[in-house]
């Protein structure tokens, strides 16, 4: 067995960095310590798992198979690291990643444009923010090689769909739900985000309103964790998983950090980067506390962790044909879903219209949630909240045109329970 597993754990080299991306390039690594840890404890059926979670991994093993004068089973990070799987930064890029990202070219490019359909500025969120520090946050894993899809949604398309919808006015009852915008400070808790923010709308439209309590992205960010959902907290993960366990484990209450009443609020408060801003604390100034997984309410203590639990009954994509119609049949029948994409430079400028990527390089995979549907100057869109506080963009929502930077294709939902 572990002649096998040295083998095979040698085939996971790659040339270069690892991957440009920041979730893409922790969740590389932190899979492949795993992998390791397998074949340290003679796990087949996890080195198993791990094949059939990513056939990329059973790709490079083919390609790469009987180095084991690179592996060190006492030392996951070492291994991994000569394997090229875990980033060893030179001190040239973390100076350089550290430089402050100057956005005022792409504000230009875009407000200039006469076939711009949407209009760019200063966010106080990135302002004089680093490449690191932004990279940093764009915590959902999108490259098709290591995004986990999940089953494919079977549906007949028999609604009669509306050309605009937005679940805060077709359910005014929710609105306060659907409309909050939370901040997920400087951790890429994105993933976690989009997540359960959907599912709390879900459950609030499902229950006609009766529940209008917000649900914990803290549970989800610390539990949601590489056993359970392939995610790794503040460093990134996925938008399938996270719907499996909310079916199987379910997720508590939880606010914005400071608030009163629910059992696991946010581990940090709402901040801007570099700059006064009189309504948020600086980036700087706020420590990351990534939240941990416990299993009992640390900010309600009059609350049971196992029974203030709130559940999905289903998890499912929308594939690749005909998405966009079941897309929005789901919403329009169940409520918001969760979306990813990839974020461009410009897109940290975004103040109002139909977002298409026309300017700058890319940052990484970003989640959001997606609750409803337009056409605004000729432009299909997507409208959908962020987590980046209210001072960003259009209140804290926006809108994406259908089909830019991969946001159709990358979408996921599940059926609310109680």
């Amino acid at each position: 067995m572990k002649t096998f597993a040295f083998a095979s754990l040698s085939a996971l080299v790659t040339a270069g960095r690892v991957h440009d991306f920041f979730a893409e390039n922790n969740y590389i690594c932190e899979v492949c310590k795993m992998a390791v840890e397998f074949a340290n404890n003679e796990d087949s059926a996890g080195l198993e798992s791990l094949y059939k979670m990513h056939p990329e991994l059973q790709n490079r093993i083919n390609a790469f198979y009987g180095h084991k004068e690179i592996l060190d089973l006492n030392s996951a990070e070492k291994t991994c690291q000569n394997m090229e799987l875990c980033s060893v930064e030179s001190i040239f890029e973390l100076l350089m990643a550290e430089q402050p990202l100057d956005l005022s070219d792409h504000i230009e490019h875009v407000n200039s444009n006469p076939h711009s359909n949407w209009v760019a500025g200063v966010n106080s969120k990135f302002e004089g923010a680093s490449l690191k520090e932004i990279k940093s946050i764009m915590g959902t894993v999108v490259d098709p090689l290591w995004t986990i899809q999940g089953k494919v949604k079977q549906t007949s398309l028999n609604a009669d769909l509306p050309e605009n919808f937005d679940a805060r006015t077709q359910w005014p009852e929710c609105e306060s739900v659907i409309n909050h915008v939370r901040d997920q400070s400087n951790c890429g808790s994105c993933w976690a985000h989009g997540t359960t923010e959907a599912l709390n709308d879900r459950i609030c439209i499902s229950q006609g309103g009766d529940f209008t309590t917000l649900l914990s992205v803290s549970d989800t960010t610390g539990c949601c964790n590489g056993i359970h959902c392939a995610s790794f907290g503040c460093n990134g993960g996925q938008v399938g998983t996270p719907w499996e366990w909310f079916k199987s484990t379910g997720v508590v209450t939880g606010g914005d950090y400071g608030d009163n009443g629910t059992c696991y609020n946010y581990t940090m408060a709402k901040c801007a980067h570099h700059v006064d801003d009189p309504s948020l604390p600086s980036c700087d100034d706020i420590t990351q506390v990534e939240p941990t997984c416990g299993k009992t309410c640390v900010d309600d203590t009059s609350r049971t962790y196992s029974d203030d639990k709130h559940f999905g009954t289903s998890s499912y994509g929308f594939g690749f044909i005909g998405a966009v119609d079941k897309i929005k049949q789901d919403i329009y029948t169940y409520g918001s879903v969760t979306g990813a994409f990839t974020v461009y430079e410009d897109f940290l400028t975004y103040k109002s219209g139909v977002y298409s990527h026309q300017t700058g390089s890319a940052l990484g995979g970003h989640a959001i949630k997606v609750i409803g549907w337009g056409t605004e100057g000729g432009d299909d869109y997507w409208l959908c909240v962020n987590s980046w506080n209210n001072t960003w963009g259009d209140l804290g929502t926006f809108k994406i045109k259908q089909g830019d930077c991969g946001i159709d294709n990358q979408m996921h939902a599940g059926l609310a329970g109680i």
